[in-house]
């Protein structure tokens, strides 16, 4: 059984760009300024890669996937 991942935002960080919730909007979507917010902490298998792939194109880096 593989590790379970969890989606870790760091609001402080977010410029509002919103590359994250349109890649992964199950995992990922903005608040009413635009900021990032964790939809789904624990994020399911089926949607693992395209999370990391929203968490690696966030241009300020206030995005991670780790495992738990």
């Amino acid at each position: 059984m593989s590790a379970q991942l969890k989606a870790v935002a760091d609001r402080n960080a977010c410029c509002g760009y919103g590359v994250c919730s349109e890649i992964c909007p199950q995992v990922f979507q903005r608040d009413d300024d635009g900021h990032v917010v964790v939809a789904m902490e624990i994020v399911p298998a089926e949607l693992a890669e395209r999370a990391k792939e929203a968490a690696a194109g966030c241009p300020q880096n206030a995005l991670e996937i780790v495992e738990v």
